[in-house]
């Protein structure tokens, strides 16, 4: 089955198109099929996969507004996934959306029944908490936070988890936290290491092991249209990149093997 995953931090900066991206791309690496879905209007993770968000005949909003097949608006990219592409179009789909009486927080979830060769959808949802990122979190089977260790973050953070927590009562009560990821680490920082430590105390497994480095050639993959795995494989940045798709293949076989071994149906995809 498909695993839906929320890529999501209202506060911006912190590597969730980045995550997103480089997630999708070395997800697909491992021969899974990987849909990312850019939910934000600023495009950025349709750019980072190398589509230019501004030439694309169709693009999200007239798959989520206007009912249009999905088939007609997925773009290829070299990374090996698909990708809905957005642009500023978005924008008015979230105007519209508000204006929408009965179902605008399922919007997306009715529209992701078509995704179900795929093995994961990954979210890059918009720097904010507004009713696009509601209806990523309606949808999802679990949301990933990418974080800076910074104290700050910890504030965000908090806002993030009320928001998980109001989705969980009114739509969606199976809704996990996939795992927080520590973004932009730099360990010769005491604040990095002061807040990552702060972190592994209260939220324990939640935590992904894996740890994303300050990379300069992370930071230069998106200009040249490209996940950090094909625009330098052996860069730290990609290596750690690689190494949070194993984890969270793991975690979801893992999963998976206890739903089996209780005799309950496993909700997460095949390897």
């Amino acid at each position: 089955m498909t695993r839906v995953i929320a890529v999501a931090n209202q506060k911006g900066g912190v590597g969730k198109t980045t995550t997103s991206v480089n997630l999708a791309a070395s997800l697909a690496l491992s021969g899974a099929p990987v849909l990312l879905v850019d939910l934000d209007p600023q495009g950025n993770a349709t750019m980072g996969s190398g589509v230019d968000k501004a030439e694309v005949e169709h693009n999200i909003y007239d798959w989520l507004i206007d009912d249009m097949p999905m088939a007609q608006v997925l773009q290829k990219t070299s990374g090996g996934f698909d990708v809905m592409p957005a642009n500023t179009d978005l924008t008015a789909a979230e105007v519209e959306l508000m204006s929408v009486e009965n179902g605008r927080e399922t919007r997306l979830k009715e529209r992701l029944a078509q995704a179900a060769d795929y093995h994961y959808v990954i979210i890059d949802c918009p720097p904010s908490l507004n009713i696009l990122t509601v209806n990523a979190l309606i949808a999802a089977h679990g949301v990933l936070i990418p974080m800076q260790c910074e104290y700050y973050a910890l504030e965000g953070l908090t806002a993030l988890l009320e928001t998980v927590d109001g989705v969980r009562a009114q739509g969606n009560p199976s809704l996990a936290i996939e795992g927080l990821l520590r973004t932009m680490y730099d360990p010769r920082n005491s604040l990095t290491r002061d807040v990552s430590r702060q972190l592994i105390e209260y939220f324990g497994d939640s935590v992904f092991r894996t740890v994303i480095p300050r990379n300069v050639r992370l930071a230069e993959a998106p200009s040249h249209g490209l996940p950090a795995i094909l625009y330098d494989r052996q860069s730290r940045g990609a290596v750690a990149y690689m190494a949070l798709a194993g984890e969270l293949r793991r975690k979801h076989e893992h999963a998976r093997n206890q739903a089996l071994a209780s005799g309950e149906n496993p909700s997460n995809p095949p390897n």
